[in-house]
């Protein structure tokens, strides 16, 4: 077992057995292109597409219908999410195809008549649906930057949908996690419950026939099949039938959007990426401004000091998420001053080296101004880079799906402030400026980024994980940036998570040391240590180069390096 030995500021010298990390394989090589996601089938196809002539945005395209196929719980087309793209010439984009909300959705839509949310209510059935956006968002990126016609990348998607693919131990599991929500669905249950009531197990085929044909029509007859067509009519009929409140229009009027992205530079390295509606590539700037001027490399990974400084810079940088922030259509977010370094400096002059922050004690500012997501982490020869993150929510979304599409639909209206000072399913206590209201998009927190040095890509990265994404693929940046990991070690590395309210630091189980543990509870801070086994996240990224920062100065590696975390069920990294 590998020992790191790390000096913290209370005098003596403490070694942190790395065991999550230190037992982690090699990184996968590629010298011609990667491609990382959450099921092995879905990094198939994507390697498969960028070998026929495809580039990165043909493989995310390709992947995210495969996605829909082979990874129900969260791969989608009745969801939405973000895609950052960094062009071969340095250039970059971001593409918004995040749900919205439906034309009739009103600010106390899950309130009782004393003002109280109703249990269940923004999560399960047709009324926490929002408009899915991952079809147009495909189709936009394709169109507009892929290189493949529509029917190529939706082919081996129609493929595993028509002809079924047999079922790992990892996939097998996921859908035992859901059996039971997705039983309760007359829909669902036909796809995914087999006549025995039984969820389909390992060495099972599941074929999805209503999806193959949802998918065929749009590979005919473009986005215009699901947002105009039979499938839309589908959706809005059950919907009606079964209590929700979406309508034809909600489908008709959607479009996606084409941001900038957030950038930043931490100690030399170029960050872009998600900006509002997601909340992840400003929260990961301003901690990582804050950050940088503290000596995290010498303090070490896992001590005791470099836990503290973490913790308050996601503590100051969480109620701006939580209080500032919500959908630039509707809200006008203080992007300047959230990236600004001179306010992170503002921040540093607040913290107490010595002892905790205490939350209560920040109130949320005035400028002025799911857990069940899946992330993949795409790059190709010439070397545009893809990260696209993108959601249905909780697991398995609403657990709903309309009769004849095939197509599970999300819960992602529960991302909305139902009422501010309550939380929602991850936690999140929000405020005015993510409330509901029609067309509007909930703010998320999505991160998908790239991270580039000297002009060049360095770091594709991005995860699932609720309020959690934020500081999963911040702490991936750090420990290959400051403690000299590799891409496979950086993501399996224990972690740590505190969002502003509950004033709790989380800590994976085995995360820390029963001595730094103990120095936090001494500075003040209270502790919520995860139960045996208890994971969160599934982080997935790409190195290039090397396949970490030293094997990089060094005069590199392999050109590409990537990894999958150890926490995923059924994820490849794959290169060729």
């Amino acid at each position: 077992m590998r020992l790191r030995t790390v000096v913290i500021s209370f005098g003596f010298i403490l070694s942190i057995a790395a065991e999550s990390f230190a037992a982690s394989p090699a990184p996968v090589k590629g010298e011609h292109g990667m491609v990382v996601t959450a099921q092995r089938l879905a990094s198939e196809i994507g390697v498969e597409v960028l070998k026929k002539g495809g580039n990165s945005i043909d493989a995310a395209v390709a992947v995210g219908y495969a996605l829909a196929v082979v990874y129900p719980s969260a791969g989608n087309i009745g969801g939405g999410g973000f895609m950052t793209i960094r062009f071969k010439d340095g250039k970059s984009t971001f593409l918004d195809f995040r749900e919205r909300a439906p034309l009739a959705a009103t600010k106390d839509m899950y309130l009782d008549k004393d003002g109280n949310p109703i249990k269940g209510a923004s999560l399960d059935g047709y009324l926490a649906v929002g408009v899915p956006g991952s079809v147009a968002g495909f189709e936009m990126a394709r169109e507009k930057y892929g290189t493949l016609t529509r029917q190529q990348v939706l082919e081996p998607a129609i493929r595993l949908a028509k002809d079924g693919f047999v079922l790992g131990q990892g996939d097998a599991t996921i859908l035992a996690g859901g059996a039971k929500r997705l039983a309760a669905d007359k829909a669902a249950a036909a796809i995914f419950i087999k006549a025995d009531g039984k969820p389909y197990g390992a060495g099972d085929r599941l074929v999805q026939a209503d999806l193959a044909a949802s998918l065929a029509r749009i590979s005919e007859k473009g986005p215009d099949a699901f947002y105009k067509g039979a499938i839309a009519d589908q959706i809005v009929k059950a919907s009606a039938a079964k209590g929700g409140i979406l309508a034809k229009p909600d489908f008709e009027q959607y479009k996606v959007r084409e941001l900038a992205p957030v950038t930043c530079n931490y100690r030399g390295f170029d960050i872009v990426s998600s900006p509002p509606p997601s909340s992840g590539g400003l929260i990961i700037c301003e901690i990582l401004n804050v950050l940088e001027g503290y000596p995290i490399s010498h303090l070490g990974f896992g001590s005791a000091d470099t836990v503290h400084l973490m913790v308050e810079a996601m503590r100051f940088a969480y109620v701006d998420r939580n209080s500032a922030l919500g959908d630039p259509a509707f809200v006008e977010n203080p992007v300047g001053k959230i990236t600004d370094k001179t306010y992170a400096a503002e921040i540093r002059d607040k913290i107490d080296r010595y002892r905790a922050g205490v939350s209560k004690d920040l109130k949320p500012k005035d400028f002025g101004e799911s857990k069940e997501t899946t992330h993949y982490s795409i790059i190709d020869d010439a070397g545009n880079a893809v990260a696209v993150t993108y959601t249905l929510n909780g697991s398995f979304g609403a657990g709903v799906v309309a009769d004849g599409t095939g197509i599970l639909l999300n819960n992602e209206m529960d991302d909305f402030t139902q009422k501010p000072g309550v939380p929602n399913l991850y936690g999140l206590v929000q405020g005015e400026a993510n409330a509901i209201a029609p067309l509007k998009t909930p703010l998320s927190s999505m991160s998908p980024t790239i991270v580039s040095k000297d002009g060049k890509p360095f770091m594709v990265i991005g995860s699932p994980g609720g309020s959690r994404i934020i500081t999963i693929t911040l702490e991936a940046i750090i420990n290959v940036i400051d403690h000299g990991m590799d891409i496979r070690e950086a993501i399996d590395a224990p972690r740590i998570h505190h969002q502003w309210l509950p004033d709790t630091v989380y800590v994976e189980n085995h995360g820390l040391s029963p001595d730094t543990l103990k120095m936090l509870s001494q500075m003040g801070y209270k502790l919520d240590i995860a139960a045996e086994g208890k994971v969160w996240g599934q982080a997935a990224g790409i190195l290039v180069g090397g396949e970490s920062l030293g094997e990089i100065g060094k005069g590199g590696g392999a050109r590409y390096n990537g990894a999958i975390d150890s926490r995923a069920l059924a994820g490849e990294a794959i290169g060729y």
